[in-house]
């Protein structure tokens, strides 16, 4: 019997087709609220970025249906009306027409822009189910606009703390509270809207649910509801069932708290065990003295994040599938801090980071299955850079906006495909940034590019997409306030898979005089050879930006996937030819050598096998061959394990038991950024290493690591039956 089958028939012996039905029906609804949100909202962060979510819950706040919006908001929605649930049941109570507001991290939300509004739905007297929605909002007070406070130390300096007070009660909304957030924003005409239209969401989804209810009744619809979650738990669980047991692992930094430019590292050890997922952050860095770290709800949403694309791109995104799943952290970590640490930046710092380990581990995991290898992916853009700018408009009017081209990154490589160029955040399914037309048109501000920029695609066998970089200068006004923080200038976040390369570090840009450069410069290499450009840093905080002087930034790209020595010449050359892979990095990394707008086909199997002997300091005494070897179960595209526990090299070479660590047989050396791009900076506590088959100089992995710390256990089968 399939699982919708077992669903249709344990909720109250509903036939398979009016399960299907109400379901879509459930799923629908999402969908309208999401729609209504983004028709009522005026902030371009939600019209244009679709920076928000939504979706339907139980009553104990378990999620029935989200939006494919920002997946961090759907980890975390659950979080909280659960803190609703337990903090104002009694006081001030949970009656119909109610809705409460939430932005406090240490009560569910992710950091406090992120504003939840969540509506309880009655049949009755009867609490029955929730609606919610969260939206990021471009100010909610604090010490910086935008609610980013990097020079904060406390969580009281950075934003206004709404622990999920009671903002509309009795279908009416209560005047108090709406002067007092008004009070606390900078933009009160952009939030009070997009708070609005948040209560809107809500008011259409209860509307619709009780349709549904009335035509199906109450009890077949929750029955529906439960057996909707179930069947996602079943379906999960059976999925994990078929993979091997194991440890897969993944570590990743951050630099600069806000304060120093401290080096900080998310751990983690993915332990598989069944049907069950145990996801285990200990070894993080204990939590920084500024705003980058994250609460237990942040890490939660990075975990969901992770799993939902990978191990369950055709299962139905709710709560099911967090059943099957363990999250445990250190207290007062990183990403998991006490209060009351700052946690302002926690989504684009321990957040983002957390995710980029999470994705990582569970990638390794999937590969080791034919199933789910397909779905196993290198790093999409692994960090964000967030640029504000407020002022004046040219109007003489406020003006703030959250330059929300930096989410114009590259995605990931696969086993089968590149990554997408400009792909958008991997944390958010249904991307999309506005024209430059229309962020010109809404303040007083001048492109002088947005384009793809070269080499910050990882090279692999399948390279990375590659990321955007833009420059901009205020236009009309005297000058304006921005704030830039970021990571990921001195550490390559998005890394590669199975010996795929890293994408380009961010790159930062400020020239104070800019006077002459409309029209000359014209990408990010042309204006870091301006003279007087110089690299702000990953975390400058606050600064003037006047009337001629110029900012520009590009992204990260995404990670290659596999050896780019085994990347086809012809697709080397037709990235050259399109400009996303210079003619150096063609011959550097891929190994191509590319004359007069063809490959020669001679001096590229020369500089390949030259490749091949630098990594293990000697002609290899094997030949790789194309493709990887047919007996055995897969780890990845060049390793297999045998009947008899043994790792093996696509080429033959046996690389020891399964339970052990591979890279102790490896061709192990360090090399320098250089080595890996043109774009990628390493922080002084940091270094880049390559491990590579001792038989045939296959790149296998390549890891960026402290210096001094052992080299990380990647994937460790915990049973050596093929």
């Amino acid at each position: 019997m399939s699982t919708v089958a077992e669903a249709a028939r344990d909720a109250h012996g509903l036939d398979p087709i009016s399960f299907e039905v109400i379901r879509n029906k459930l799923s629908a609804i999402a969908e309208e609220q999401a729609i209504t949100l983004k028709s009522v909202s005026g902030s371009p962060v939600v019209t244009e970025a679709t920076d928000f979510n939504n979706g339907i819950y139980l009553a104990d706040g378990a999620t029935v249906t989200m939006g494919p919006q920002v997946l961090f908001h759907s980890g975390t929605m659950s979080s909280v009306i659960e803190n609703v649930i337990a903090q104002f049941s009694d006081n001030p109570g949970i009656r119909p027409g109610d809705m409460f507001i939430l932005n406090d991290p240490y009560r569910g939300a992710v950091h406090q822009p992120d504003v939840a509004i969540v509506a309880p739905l009655f049949d009755g007297e009867r609490l029955i189910a929730w609606a919610g929605s969260c939206a990021h909002q471009l100010d909610i007070g604090g010490m910086s606009f935008g609610s980013w406070a990097v020079d904060a130390h406390e969580i009281q300096q950075e934003a206004m703390l709404l622990p999920g007070v009671k903002l509309v009660e009795g279908g009416e909304i209560r005047e108090d509270i709406w002067q007092m957030i008004m009070g606390m924003t900078r933009l009160p005409m952009v939030l009070g809207l997009d708070l609005k239209a948040m209560i809107a969401a809500n008011n259409v989804a209860a509307r619709r649910l009780e349709e549904v209810l009335e035509r199906y009744g109450t009890e077949v619809v929750l029955g529906v509801m439960e057996g909707e979650i179930e069947a996602s738990e079943r379906r999960i669980r059976a999925r994990l069932s078929q993979l091997p047991d194991g440890v897969f692992r993944a570590v990743d930094f951050l630099e600069h708290d806000g304060h120093d430019d401290l080096l900080y590292e998310v751990r983690l050890a993915l332990h598989k065990t069944g049907d069950r997922l145990a996801f285990d952050f200990e070894g993080s860095s204990p939590q920084a003295p500024g705003f980058i770290n994250c609460t237990r709800a942040g890490l939660v949403g990075a975990v969901f994040t992770a799993l939902l694309p990978i191990l369950a791109p055709d299962i139905r995104w709710n709560h099911g599938i967090l059943r099957a799943v363990e999250v445990r952290a250190p207290e007062a970590s990183i990403i998991n801090a006490s209060w009351p640490a700052p946690v302002s930046s926690g989504t684009v710092s321990a957040v983002w980071v957390a995710t980029n380990v999470s994705v990582a581990a569970v990638s390794r995991l999937a590969a080791c299955s034919a199933a789910t290898a397909p779905e196993a992916t290198a790093i999409t853009k692994g960090s964000m850079m967030v640029l504000t700018l407020a002022g004046q408009d040219r109007d003489g009017g406020p003006y703030g906006t959250f330059v929300l081209d930096s989410t114009a990154g590259g995605g990931g490589a696969y086993a089968d495909h590149d990554g997408i160029s400009g792909s958008g955040d991997y944390c958010v399914p249904r991307p999309s940034i506005a024209n430059v037309e229309s962020n010109e048109a809404g303040g007083p501000i001048l492109y002088l590019y947005r384009r793809l920029v070269p080499d910050t695609a990882g090279p692999g066998r399948r390279r990375g997409g590659a990321a955007v970089g833009l420059a901009l200068t205020p236009h009309d006004v005297d000058q304006l306030g921005a704030m830039l923080i970021s990571h990921g200038v001195e550490v390559p976040n998005s890394a590669g898979l199975f010996g795929g390369m890293e994408a380009a570090c961010n790159d930062p840009l400020l020239l104070r005089d800019g006077e002459g450069t409309v029209g000359r410069v014209l990408d990010s290499d042309s204006l870091r050879a301006v003279p007087g450009t110089e690299e702000t840093g990953p975390k400058p905080g606050h600064f003037p930006l006047r009337a001629g002087e110029v900012f520009g930034y590009s992204f990260q790209g995404g990670g290659g996937f596999g050896d780019p020595l085994d990347r086809d010449p012809e697709a080397v050359l037709a990235d050259v030819l399109d400009g996303l892979v210079s003619p150096e990095s063609a011959r550097e990394h891929y190994g191509v050598v590319v004359t007069d707008g063809a490959f020669d086909a001679a001096a590229t199997a020369a500089r390949r096998a030259a490749v091949r002997a630098e990594r293990l300091g000697a002609p290899p005494a094997r030949e790789a061959p194309a493709a990887a070897r047919a007996e055995g179960e897969p780890l990845g595209p060049y390793l297999s394990r045998d009947g008899a526990g043994r790792l093996h090299c696509r080429c033959g070479e046996d690389l020891g038991d399964v339970t052990d660590d591979w890279k102790r047989r490896a061709a192990r050396r360090v090399v320098g950024p250089e080595a890996h791009g043109r774009r990628i900076r390493l922080h002084p506590e940091l270094e880049l290493r390559e491990f590579s088959c001792p038989g045939c100089a296959t790149l296998l992995e390549c890891e960026v690591g402290r210096i001094g710390e052992p080299d990380l256990h990647s994937i460790e089968l915990t049973d050596r039956a093929g």
